[in-house]
């Protein structure tokens, strides 16, 4: 079977343009992973995710391993069948959710112990068993296993838990061994601090994986700590693989990072605020529960071509919001996805044709405009 490999086609400036070449189809960059947290996308169909322009899905490992179960889904012909997803999925290894929603998780340097959300019941991972479980699961891109810290944090608890994580990452690879068609991401620790940051780095790089991951940022830093990080982080990794930042973001968020060298990024945002009736548009922010959209017969974007802007109306998606109707979580998540995977496609025409500066203002001044008046 053939490996996975990365192919950079141009730059421009910082930002890139490139393809993750894979057995199961090739990933074009920069990316943006819709998150498929159990094996599904929430309120879409896997033919409808691929149909906004997304070549890979996000698959979590804390969830699977829960429920239902890394085993079972191995019993049932792996995850891509298990959910008919055809295309490649990249897997995280569970270490932020354990530290984000597990009950009375205990660390130590064998791994975690930590009893699940859903009902108690105890659990442990290890960089070993984090490896098993994904390659239970079949997923085409792995996570090592590391411990994401909260931020603000003190410096020394950052630099213990970046160790940590690197003496992790070492055990992973060990682990994970030799795996032809599927690849390892190592991930870089090291909170705001710089110089951890390139110990992290150096770290990783003396070990060799795949493809590198800037990891615990979108902590709770703020948007400017985390630029201000990402405008030397990446540049810490090598630039022949690609650079993955985790959990990343809103549509400036998103833009911020490729401008900085970020190749692939993954949110639950755009699924989740279709849910709740927050929409992302060129124009901004449009909040579909409000009062203002029951008569207004125009679409949410006019120049967007997913299902809900050709074929509803505002007055529409409001009602159907208003009344908890289950095709207002499918029609506003459509269009999320849709929007933001318009903003990659239009980045990555930009980094290949040299105007992506001029992209990015037009971006910026556009969303700056604000939404369409009211009628």
């Amino acid at each position: 079977m053939t490996r996975i490999t990365f192919e950079r086609l141009a730059s421009d400036g910082k930002a890139r343009t490139g393809v993750i070449r894979t057995p199961r189809g090739d990933i074009r960059t920069p990316a943006f992973m819709p998150v498929g947290t159990a094996a599904t996308v929430k309120a879409m169909m896997p033919d409808s995710v691929a149909a906004t322009g997304a070549d890979i899905l996000l698959g979590n490992t804390y969830h699977l391993m829960l429920r239902p179960t890394a085993e079972r889904v191995a019993r049932l012909g792996g995850l891509h069948k298990f959910m008919n997803w055809s295309g490649p999925i990249l897997t995280d290894s569970g270490g932020f959710q354990v530290m984000s929603l597990a009950d009375l998780r205990k660390l130590t340097e064998r791994g975690v112990t930590f009893k699940s959300h859903i009902d108690g019941s105890r659990h442990e991972i290890t960089p070993e068993r984090s490896m098993e479980i994904q390659a239970l699961l079949g997923s085409d891109i792995v996570m090592c296993f590391d411990e994401c810290p909260a931020l603000p944090a003190s410096r020394d608890r950052i630099a213990e838990s970046m160790e940590l994580s690197m003496r992790w990452a070492r055990r992973s690879r060990d682990a994970f061994g030799d795996r032809p068609g599927h690849a390892l991401f190592g991930i870089q620790q090291g909170g705001l601090e710089r110089d951890l940051r390139q110990q992290s780095a150096e770290a990783l790089c003396e070990i060799g994986f795949d493809g590198y991951a800037v990891g615990g940022l979108a902590v709770g830093e703020g948007q400017e700590a985390m630029f201000d990080c990402l405008d030397y982080a990446p540049d810490q990794l090598p630039e022949d693989r690609p650079r993955y930042l985790m959990g990343v973001g809103k549509p400036d968020d998103i833009v911020g990072a490729v401008a900085r060298g970020i190749d692939m990024m993954d949110c639950v945002l755009p699924s989740r605020s279709g849910r709740t009736g927050q929409v992302f548009t060129r124009l901004g922010v449009v909040n579909i529960k409000n009062g203002r959209h029951a008569d207004d017969p125009r679409p949410l974007d006019e120049s967007c071509g997913c299902p809900a802007c050709r074929n509803y109306s505002r007055a529409y998606l409001h009602h159907v919001f208003r009344s908890q109707e289950i095709i207002s979580s499918m029609l506003l998540t459509w269009h999320n996805l849709h929007y933001y995977q318009d903003i990659m496609a239009g980045m990555r025409a930009a980094v290949a044709e040299g105007r992506f500066a001029a992209w990015q203002a037009d971006f910026h001044a556009t969303r700056a405009q604000g939404d369409i008046d009211p009628l």
